[in-house]
């Protein structure tokens, strides 16, 4: 999963600034789990007044909160150096699901290491034809 702040949607209103992270690979966008309830809070309200547009930096202090310490990857980083992480992570956990024989995340992990292998292809394709 990779860290950043994004704008997420609360049935008419649109919450911008909200520390969220996601999965460059399936694309699976969660919200950061230390700020879920503030959130919820927010978003509860904003919609209630009728708000079109919120940010949430204006109304939930984050001070001594390192939201993204936690996340291996950020989305400043090279997008082929993203991969590359994700594909080693897969990889380690892929031989561990073999230790211990788990067949079925041995195939989730396979088929997420083909999707970043796609991914990976794709950029190295775009690099080469620039």
């Amino acid at each position: 999963m990779i860290g950043t702040k994004g704008t997420l949607k609360h049935f008419r209103t649109h919450i911008h600034n909200v520390p969220i992270v996601f999965c460059p690979v399936c694309h699976r966008v969660d919200i950061h789990y230390l700020i879920e309830n503030e959130y919820e809070i927010l978003a509860e309200y904003a919609h209630g007044d009728g708000a079109a547009e919120v940010d949430f930096q204006e109304y939930v202090e984050q001070e001594g909160m390192a939201l993204l310490e936690n996340c291996v990857n950020h989305e400043n980083e090279d997008p082929m150096d993203v991969v590359h992480s994700q594909i080693d992570m897969a990889l380690d956990l892929l031989s561990f699901a073999k230790q211990i024989e788990d067949t079925e995340w041995q195939l989730v992990l396979k088929k997420r290491l083909g999707m970043l292998n796609n991914r990976r292809n794709k950029l190295r394709q775009r690099r080469t034809s620039v």
